[in-house]
């Protein structure tokens, strides 16, 4: 049966009544019918709020969180509630995916402000855009109550509201190298310091569940990235085996769909076992990266599953016709979150009666449900060899009838209503994904994902970029915002891994060209760091510049690390001095706080052992290099061509053997080690973390 995908926009829902609905944004068109006289961002609702001397209410939030749907569902589409914010206020929606600059300099104040962060996020502020007050998700006699008291402090006590925005307006504006006591500069780095940081991640593992000891669970991919190649190059296994086991307990979680494929977001609990089942796609692009390089590592075939079941869910639900992919699903359909993902256990028996008593154990099922309202969520519990073996089956035996079931299970599922779907197509996320695809690529042989992967590159070059500007945001044939620094990083680390994948110059040169432009644009020679915006492209009330990694690693780290691999490739040093004082900045920061730095402190590992530059010349070039990327090394790049090339300095002066074979360079600080024709030789002359 063909699947199909209710996409949010404005034709499912009555006449629009505010300006919302000439956006592209999923998450506008979902307000564009509500009470409240919504403004875009942009010049017109602001020179409103100066002419008539209003506070603005910014509320941001994205198509695919839960919190924003129920408070719109309870505030926005009230009428009295709109009409309150109508009299009082100016009222701006943002898609904090189409605007993350916004997001975070407003999520930065609102945790100024004492507050806790999250979505949706609403703020108020003065005229001048500085905000007084804000907060996230508010019930609906509470907005009220909210709304008529700074209404009523507006008018008497406007003045006092002023001083209280300037000086969140000065917080705003310090630097955060300032904030945090950063100053780039070349550090001596100590493998010592790596120890360190590897023992304060370990104290906050969770030895039963895996992942970090914290409630609710984000995978966090960055952290078990850097873990996994430490592991690697220290020889480290028992480590390794504790990056797996984390792996093993997401991949068996209600977490990821057991049917389809695909990761949600995090579990509410600490077992991996309840989602919020919104699916993103900078989520999956990372972990389908790292579930490759498990099983790469591994050989184990439940990564192997993994890998496989995402690009299937990726292929069917996310791809859109020109080889971009769509940002994100949501967790409710039908107003119900999680309704498209579970089951009664009426229901299964119905469909699948004779594979009940193995299916029940493994995955938890329940009579009366395992979860609230009686439902099932899909939860494995036990490894396929544990069951397999009580039931008096083979392991392969089992994940035959597995395979059966899932597809039965999955006919019946795509008859139901779907979540909606945010369409758009974003740039970094793209860039996150594609670099996930090549890995998978290099982990199965599997062609279709090395294509997935490529089209999706020339998509965001021929589709996304104008006038040399990438641009964030996609859709309806057209790409608007000028892209912020996440998307550029990602994009370049994609076309990084593109060069190494396909052995075309074309995307060394593309990585060049936007990493020069990045350079222009957003670096702040002061401090030696990226603004997140670009200054020069829009006034804002503050330039932010990102640090720290979160769920999706730093712009700033994602940065420093493609610096460091471009000063590579191309051999110029105005890259890697970049790089270099950027680490230096942040290695304190590393070393004190490493659950939040694991991209840099993968840099401090790249840059602690030499990276090899490994070049390939000759007939049998590609085929050297997918040996070489099939069998996972850590901390290496590959450039290989069939014949002599000047094409990329990698390349340049390598030669085949006398007969034309391909020879293997093995190089550091672009002095080569004795070029050798096997992947054996090659491996021996890699460097390890003594």
């Amino acid at each position: 049966m063909e699947d199909n995908f209710p996409i949010l926009q404005s034709s499912n829902f009555p006449m629009a009544t505010n300006r919302l609905q000439h956006s592209q944004s999923p998450y506008l068109l979902q307000h564009a019918h509500n009470p409240v006289d919504w403004f875009p961002w942009g010049p017109e609702a602001l020179k409103k709020a100066e002419l008539e001397n209003k506070p603005i209410i910014v509320s941001i939030g994205y198509s695919a969180c839960h919190w924003c749907h129920v408070m719109e569902r309870e505030s926005f589409e009230d009428q009295v509630t709109a009409d309150l914010m109508n009299a009082h206020f100016v009222c701006i929606k943002i898609d904090r995916e189409e605007r993350p600059d916004i997001d975070n300099i407003y999520m930065d104040a609102v945790q100024a402000m004492g507050l806790q962060g999250g979505w949706p996020l609403n703020v108020f502020l003065m005229p001048n855009q500085k905000p007084f007050y804000g907060g996230t998700y508010f019930q609906n006699l509470k907005w009220k109550q909210l709304l008529s008291n700074i209404a009523d402090a507006y008018t008497k006590h406007a003045d006092q509201l002023a001083e209280s925005a300037e000086g969140f307006g000065r917080s705003l504006n310090r630097k955060e190298t300032d904030k945090y006591g950063i100053s780039a500069g070349n550090a001596d780095l100590d493998a010592d310091d790596l120890v360190e940081i590897v023992t304060k991640l370990s104290t906050q593992f969770d030895p039963e569940w895996g992942g970090m000891n914290r409630i609710p669970k984000f995978p966090m991919p960055a952290i078990w990235d850097f873990l996994l190649d430490y592991a690697l190059l220290s020889k480290n296994e028992n480590l390794q085996e504790k990056v797996f086991f984390t792996l093993g307990k997401i991949g068996m979680g209600g977490i990821y769909d057991q049917l389809r494929g695909g990761f949600a977001r995090y579990s509410v609990d600490g077992e991996w076992f309840a989602p919020h089942f919104e699916k993103m796609l900078y989520d999956n692009g990372q972990l389908l990266e790292l579930y490759a390089k498990a099983y790469q590592v591994s050989k184990d075939s439940f990564f192997l599953e993994k890998v496989q079941e995402t690009v299937n869910w990726l292929q069917a639900e996310m791809l859109q016709e020109e080889g971009g992919f769509h940002a994100a699903q949501d967790a409710d359909s039908e107003g119900v979150e999680g309704k498209f993902y579970t089951w009664t256990y009426s229901e299964l028996t119905k469909i699948v009666p004779n594979e009940m008593p193995w299916l029940s154990k493994l995955y938890n099922l329940k009579p009366n449900g395992n979860w609230e309202e009686e439902v099932n969520i899909l939860f494995q519990t036990r490894s396929y060899g544990e069951v397999a073996a009580e039931f008096g089956m083979t392991e392969e035996a089992l994940l035959e009838k597995l395979k059966q079931v899932k597809a039965q299970l999955l006919q019946v599922r795509n008859q139901r209503i779907y979540p909606g779907k945010d369409d758009k197509v974003l740039a970094g996320w793209n860039g996150l994904m594609s670099a996930g695809l090549v890995q998978a690529f290099y982990a199965t042989g599997e062609k279709r994902m090395l294509e997935l992967a490529m089209k999706n590159l020339n998509f965001i070059r021929e589709k996304m970029m104008i006038d040399g500007i990438l641009h964030r945001s996609y859709k309806n044939g057209q790409p608007y915002t000028p892209a912020f620094l996440e998307d550029y990083a990602a994009v370049i680390r994609a076309s990084l891994m593109g060069f190494e994948a396909s052995g075309k110059s074309e995307w060394l040169d593309f990585a060049q060209q936007l990493t020069d432009f990045c350079i222009t644009e957003f670096y702040d020679e002061s401090d030696g760091f990226f603004f997140f915006n670009n200054p020069k492209a829009e006034k804002l009330i503050a330039n932010k510049k990102e640090l720290f990694d979160n769920v999706i690693p730093a712009s700033n780290s994602i940065m420093a690390r493609n610096l460091h691999r471009l000063s590579l490739f191309t051999y110029q040093e105005k890259y890697s001095e970049i790089s270099s004082k950027m680490l230096g900045g942040m290695k304190e920061l590393i070393i004190k706080e490493p659950g939040f730095l694991c991209n840099w402190a993968h840099f401090y590992l790249e840059s602690l052992v030499p990276t090899a530059e490994i070049g390939i010349v000759g007939k049998g070039a590609e085929l050297e290099a997918r040996e070489i990327q099939s069998a996972y090394f850590p901390n290496l790049i590959v450039g290989w061509s069939e014949s002599p090339t000047q094409t990329a300095p990698i390349l340049q002066g390598k030669t085949p053997d006398s007969s034309g074979n391909a020879l293997i360079y093995v190089c550091f600080d672009h002095a080569c080690r004795k070029p050798v024709s096997t992947l054996e030789e090659a491996a021996s002359q890699l460097p390890y973390l003594a």
